[in-house]
């Protein structure tokens, strides 16, 4: 079992984690039943950062369409589009030394796709995590529960890897926000 964060809580992986090369990161949730008469599709992206806080190009968005980084650094392990079952329901690989250098933060996100139309929120959302463990050991290194009630948010930043004195930290973040992916999308491109 790793290490247990709460909101704002950071690590360093080069302490916690020194032999670490290759970052899985996993993110799950539960979503209660409702009465929206659609089914519901959360997505998890990454949007690869430099240090004006956006994206180098459009390739340094990770999503369901764009599954790999151009530096070869993130593989997104591909969309679950039902969110069934226990563990991780979306995970994306990092290999920290073929991050592009120009990159300083990876920033995970997770949204609910076409959220307005079908009037769901986070607020129907339960159990929702982010995770970061040793993909060569399979250990996990730390876990971030988001216990917040977001009950009107369509989109959540889960958490930051992010370069600082040069080695790899992570901040645990649960920020809701109501303009979906789109929001991201214009925040960071």
């Amino acid at each position: 079992m790793g290490i247990s964060l709460s909101k704002g809580g950071r690590i360093d992986l080069s302490k916690e984690a020194p032999s670490l090369k290759k970052v899985g990161v996993g993110l799950g949730w539960d979503t209660n039943d409702s009465d929206t008469g659609a089914d519901y599709d959360l997505d998890a992206s990454i949007f690869m950062i430099g240090a004006n806080g956006k994206i180098p190009s459009d390739e340094y968005f990770i999503f369901y369409n764009n599954l790999k980084s151009p530096d070869g650094a993130i593989i997104h392990q591909g969309d679950n589009r039902t969110g069934e079952g226990d563990g991780d329901d979306e995970s994306m690989n990092v290999e920290l030394a073929k991050i592009n250098p120009s990159v300083e933060e990876l920033v995970f996100v997770v949204t609910i796709d076409d959220a307005g139309k079908k009037g769901q929120n986070f607020g129907q959302v339960s159990n929702a995590f982010i995770r970061l463990f040793d993909l060569d050991t399979n250990t996990e290194i730390a876990k971030y529960d988001l216990e917040e009630d977001f009950s009107s948010e369509t989109a959540i930043e889960f958490g930051r890897l992010y370069k600082k004195s040069g080695s790899w930290r992570f901040k645990a973040v649960g920020a809701g926000f109501n303009a979906g992916l789109q929001g991201f999308v214009d925040k960071f491109a």
